[in-house]
């Protein structure tokens, strides 16, 4: 299970959001079924930043995303997310 959220910056809220994204990538390693995560800032622009995460399946994905203590470390990065799907079924695996 991949969830991707896209994010929209302004470069002068850059760093903010790279420490906040760094709490919310914490928060989602303490949970049961987290296999990894990453936070990437775009090179052809400069405002668009990505957090993906891997989980073991589904429901440990979504059970993740739902809990308080998650919810409460991902909201300054949510804030900033594209309103486009985000969660996704790993079609080939490596």
């Amino acid at each position: 299970m991949l969830f991707v959220t896209r994010h929209r910056v302004p470069v002068s809220e850059a760093a903010a959001f790279a420490d906040a994204a760094q709490v919310a990538v914490d928060a989602l390693a303490a949970r049961p079924g987290f296999v990894s995560a990453q936070v990437g800032r775009c090179l052809d622009d400069a405002e668009l930043w990505v957090l993906t995460s891997t989980w073991a399946t589904i429901g440990a994905g979504r059970r993740a995303m739902s809990s308080g203590e998650t919810r409460v470390a991902l909201m300054p990065v949510m804030v900033s997310a594209l309103d486009e799907p985000s969660a996704f079924d790993i079609a080939v695996p490596r």
